[in-house]
Formats: structure tokens, sequence, C-alpha cells
């Protein structure tokens, strides 16, 4: 897997890092350490991996530490988006052993979770392999990590849905029900729209799925908990006119079936609310 990913600047990151150790530090630093580790200790520490995966959150971790101290001399050996294998070394961190220690666990913490995500997503876009299909994850993501979470996908070889309310629209049941049904709430999105705006709808049904088509507006269509025989159906009625999404129940052991049916997306919220987080370890 390619490790050229095009990097976020340390300062978008940084934000949610920094709240990190301000809770773990709290109001009086980490009293263990200044306690039982003299102040002139220095060591060299390293990141491994206990278990195989794909890593994500090397440049969290980075930033974790130098925000401890940019002293301390930082170097990462698998960048995020290279595969580690049990026992491999991610990240060698050399200086104050007292400075290390405060920083240790925020790094493994996003480190670890960020990891789980990638780990993740690679395994379902595996089961894509010989389709065109798309893996992307939603915006089931813990509240205030988004970014970075929603990096790790990109990490793990998915690509990213909308990252917010804001930047994309996507009309689900609720918003049909509320507007009165799928031509009005159609109408109502492209008569305000920007031309710069992508426009997604999403469908229970193949009788919705002909009406949203019969209407036009849509640039996609979210195909919604629909079993594998009814996807086949809505991707021949809708080939050649939109793109489709398939989301709803998007287990890893289904993905390849999915795929098959030739739909342009899968959409998992598991990806970032079920990964679990990989075994990481940091030793002196």
């Amino acid at each position: 897997m390619s490790t050229a990913f095009s990097t976020l600047p340390d300062l978008i990151l940084e934000p949610m890092v920094r709240a990190a150790l301000m809770e773990d530090l709290g109001q009086n630093g980490d009293i263990t350490t200044r306690a039982v580790i003299p102040a002139d200790a220095t060591y060299s520490a390293r990141i491994r991996a206990r278990k195989a995966g794909t890593v994500s959150g090397m440049q969290i971790a980075r930033i974790a530490f130098h925000l401890v101290d940019a002293g301390l001399k930082v170097e990462t050996l698998l960048a995020d988006g290279s595969v580690c294998q049990p026992g491999d070394v991610l990240m060698t961190i050399e200086g104050a052993a007292s400075l290390i220690l405060s920083g240790e666990r925020v790094a493994l913490n996003f480190a670890g979770r960020l990891t789980g995500i990638a780990t993740l997503t690679a395994a379902f876009v595996a089961e894509t392999k010989g389709t065109a299909t798309r893996i992307t994850c939603t915006r089931k993501t813990t509240p205030g990590l988004r970014i970075a979470e929603k990096q790790s996908v990109l990490h793990g070889g998915g690509f990213n849905h909308r990252f917010g309310l804001s930047d994309a629209i996507l009309i689900k049941d609720n918003h049909i029900a509320a507007a009165g049904g799928v031509r009005q709430v159609l109408e109502a999105a492209k008569a305000s729209v920007s031309h710069m705006m992508k426009v997604e709808i999403e469908v229970d049904t193949l009788d919705q799925l002909s009406e949203v088509l019969e209407c036009g507006g849509a640039d996609v269509v979210l195909l919604d908990n629909m079993d594998t025989a009814t996807l086949i159906k809505a991707v021949a009625l809708a080939k050649g006119h939109v793109q489709t999404e398939a989301s709803g129940n998007m287990k890893l052991e289904r993905i390849a079936e999915v795929a098959a049916t030739g739909v342009d997306y899968i959409s998992a919220g598991a990806l970032t609310h079920s990964a679990r987080t990989l075994d990481l370890g940091l030793d002196f």
C-alpha cells in the first residue's frame, strides 16, 4: 500500500492533541514522574507494534511529544499508511525521561486508536479487490476527533465521505418525511443549492429510486439497508444516471458480495465507531 499521503498541517491537529494533554496533566502535571525520576535522567524510548496492522497516528504522536517539550528528538520509522508487524518499531523518542513519560499515554491513545481504524479500513478495502467500489467512512466518529479519524481511513486505503453538515447535501429519510416526499425535497434542494455542491439522497426501495431518477437533481443515491438482490437491481437502474452508495449493515463479511453488485461506494460507520484499538507499547 502506498504511504504517499497528503499530510495535514500540524496546526490543524495540534488543538485536539493539546486538549488531550491538558486533560491528562491536569493542573499539577505528572506528579508521579516528578517524584521518582531525576530531572536530568535521559533515555531513548521506542513505540512498538504488538500486533500486525496499518499504521496511523504517528504524526499526532510526534505532535504530542513535541508539545510536552520541543527539545525531544522524535523519529518516525514507519509512517502513517505503512503496514506493521508485531515487534516493529514505529517511532523512537530521545530526551528527558520525565518528559517522554508525561507524553506517553496521550501519544499511545491516539496512535493505537487511529492505527485500529486504519487497520479495519484496510481489511474492508481488501474485500473490494478486483472491483471499482470505494470504501468510505461516515460521520459516526468520536466527538472532537473526526478529522483525525477520517485521516486514518485514508491511511487504510479508504476514502472520506462528507466531514460535516456544511460541506455536502445528504437528504435522508427524515428530511424526506419532513419535506413531504422525494419530489418536494429534491425540488427544494435544486432551488437552493450552489452549483459547487453535490446532492445525495437516501432511498429505501426501488420505487423511491425510480422517483429520484424521474425527478432529477441528485448526484448520488444512497441505497440504504438493501439486500444484495435489491442492490443489483438498483445499480442497474441507476447506471449512467447517478452514482450509487450502499450503506447500512455493511459488515466486513458482506463487503465482497456488495462490491460485486457494481455499486460505486460502500459507506460503513463501523470503520470509526467499531474499530478496535491496535496494541502498541512504549518501552525504554
